[in-house]
């Protein structure tokens, strides 16, 4: 039987010699990588690997990144606030905050950047401008300082809306700006943190949704996402030998495992110059 196959095989080659076709043998070392990604430098913003960056594309969650520096550099983050009907039972992820309960802006941002609270967002949104459409001037604005230039935010979530959209380079730019700032850098690689509930007594305890945080060595940051629009996403920011590099992912499957081998080649790769 064995010798048998043996000959089919070699008459199927013989064949295939003889009639002209090529034999089309995919490369082993093929990446298949995501629809849209990007590793940068945290301090220099200089690109060190991308594909297809600058498509536009639904990024979800990843938008809490640009929430939570708004929000940190136009309010006093320690300033208490009290939940409203509006902030409550928001589509999607949430740390479900309960009307009349009592937050501080601060506590809303570990929920927002741990758990992907969309009821935090909106919280923070509210209490910063009054309207989720004054907050998002404020986030356009903050995204361009930061050096977007293909983006465009209509809420502070990332659920999905048709004038809502960003890039990989741009939310790069926008997680290197926000990474500047000592809080959110504190925040986002929190892995664990207890924040109140004032309405139901027992306080709630945030585990960080982000894996790479616990799975890669240097990891410190930043934000997951995932719509079915958008796929999955991952903005991540590794700290190795004085170098702190950003990788974001759009639409990939295995955000981690893609994420941990562009992190491994580019720490590879480049080295701090003095």
């Amino acid at each position: 039987m064995k010798r048998i196959k043996n000959l089919l095989v070699i008459s199927l080659i013989l064949i295939i010699i003889m009639s002209g076709i090529t034999a089309v043998v995919p490369p082993v070392c093929a990446e298949n990588g995501s629809l849209e990604e990007i590793v940068i430098d945290a301090r220099t913003g200089e690109i060190l690997f991308e594909k297809n960056a600058d498509k536009k594309a639904s990024i979800a969650s990843l938008t809490k990144i640009l929430t939570a520096i708004t929000a940190i550099e136009n309010c006093d983050v320690e300033k208490e606030i009290t939940v409203t009907s509006e902030m409550v039972g928001i589509e999607g992820s949430s740390v479900y905050l309960k009307e009349g309960e009592k937050l501080t802006i601060k506590e809303l941002l570990y929920a927002l950047m741990m758990r992907s609270g969309n009821d935090a967002a909106t919280a923070i949104a509210l209490s910063v401008s009054g309207s989720i459409k004054d907050f998002a001037v404020l986030m356009n604005k903050t995204a361009e300082k930061a050096g977007s230039k293909n983006s465009n935010f209509v809420n502070p979530h990332g659920l999905e809306e048709s004038d809502h959209y960003s890039t990989a380079k741009d939310v790069a730019y926008i997680s290197a700006y926000a990474l500047k700032n000592l809080l959110f850098s504190e925040i986002v690689g929190t892995k664990k943190k207890v924040i109140r509930n004032t309405v139901e007594g027992a306080d709630r305890v945030l585990i960080n949704k982000n894996k790479l945080l616990y799975k890669y060595d240097g990891a410190d940051g930043i934000k997951t996402g995932y719509t079915k629009v958008s796929g999955r996403c991952l903005a991540s920011s590794a700290t190795r030998n004085g170098v702190r590099l950003i990788c974001v992912i759009i639409n990939e499957a295995d955000t981690y495992g893609r994420t941990a081998a562009l992190f491994d080649r580019c720490f590879e790769k480049y080295k701090l110059v003095a």
